[in-house]
């Protein structure tokens, strides 16, 4: 983090580098009342995009974060069943986990890709991606606050972040992993999740599930409608050139089952991953 350190972004002058100040954030109240700044700002066109000191910025390898949660490879995270209050909990603080990383991969894109030629609506997208996933999170921290705990009280993984360091260097690769894997899987779990939560009464934390779940939906569509815009700049057919980007920076097979309905309402259609998963082949 070096360089983002050498020139002051205490008080930004462009989208850019209020991205990067709520990037470095560690406090995560911190970093979401950043990002919800950056929003209204951008929102009431009181930002530029870059300024040529923001294309000075080299970007942290992490994002700010606490010192807490312990992060652990996946398998060590330990899983509990939701019927009981502890598996509740360790739901929550986990999907917490992801919205945290959801606002940093944002971020991430706002200020990674802000010097390259990409429409102003592409930022208005992201920025609109960044401000929900601060919703989310805060939503879910005061979710757990009812439960008298907090983010941080328990383990979890670094997955997220690590998918998505291996594409800082191109923004097609970084919309192929990011918005059209990560947060499509979302799309294909969430529903069941909300199900099994309604089954068992919990129906605060099912409305907090419902309103990520719609907000994802979104997101994608976001992550999609970019994706295919660089295809065609780059003259790639959409569903080719993702599966070779998944191939190359993606660990792993795409697992089912899959929401088509709420992936293809989204924009993207079977044709991209099915070929991608152990049922596709």
């Amino acid at each position: 983090m070096a360089a983002a350190a050498s020139i002051s972004i205490e008080r930004p002058d462009c989208l850019a580098s209020a991205a990067t100040r709520a990037l470095i954030a560690s406090d995560p109240a911190e970093k979401t009342a950043l990002t919800n700044d950056m929003a209204r700002l951008w929102e009431a066109r009181r930002l530029s995009l870059v300024s040529p000191a923001a294309r000075r910025l080299s970007l942290p390898a992490r994002p700010g974060r606490p010192d807490r949660p312990q992060l652990l490879p996946p398998a060590k995270v330990p899983r509990r069943s939701i019927n009981s209050r502890r598996g509740r909990i360790a739901l929550l603080h986990a999907i917490a986990h992801i919205e945290l990383n959801a606002i940093d991969l944002a971020l991430d894109i706002i200020a990674r890709f802000a010097p390259i030629a990409m429409p102003r609506s592409f930022f208005d997208g992201w920025v609109m991606v960044a401000k929900e996933e601060a919703k989310h999170f805060g939503l879910l921290q005061a979710r757990l606050a009812d439960f008298d705990t907090a983010y941080g009280n328990l383990p979890a993984h670094d997955g997220l972040w690590e998918a998505a360091q291996r594409t800082g260097h191109d923004l097609a690769a970084r919309l192929a992993v990011v918005p059209l894997v990560l947060e499509a899987r979302g799309l294909d779990v969430t529903p069941g999740l909300i199900g099994q939560i309604e089954a068992i009464g919990d129906h605060r934390t099912a409305a907090i599930f419902r309103i990520i779940y719609e907000d994802e939906k979104g997101h994608v569509a976001v992550g999609a409608k970019w994706f295919r815009y660089l295809c065609h700049k780059q003259g790639r057919e959409p569903a080719a050139a993702f599966q070779q980007l998944v191939r190359s920076y993606f660990r792993g097979p795409l697992k089912p089952p899959f929401n088509d309905l709420a992936r293809a309402r989204s924009g993207i259609t079977p044709g991209f991953y099915r070929a991608l998963s152990p049922a596709g082949n």
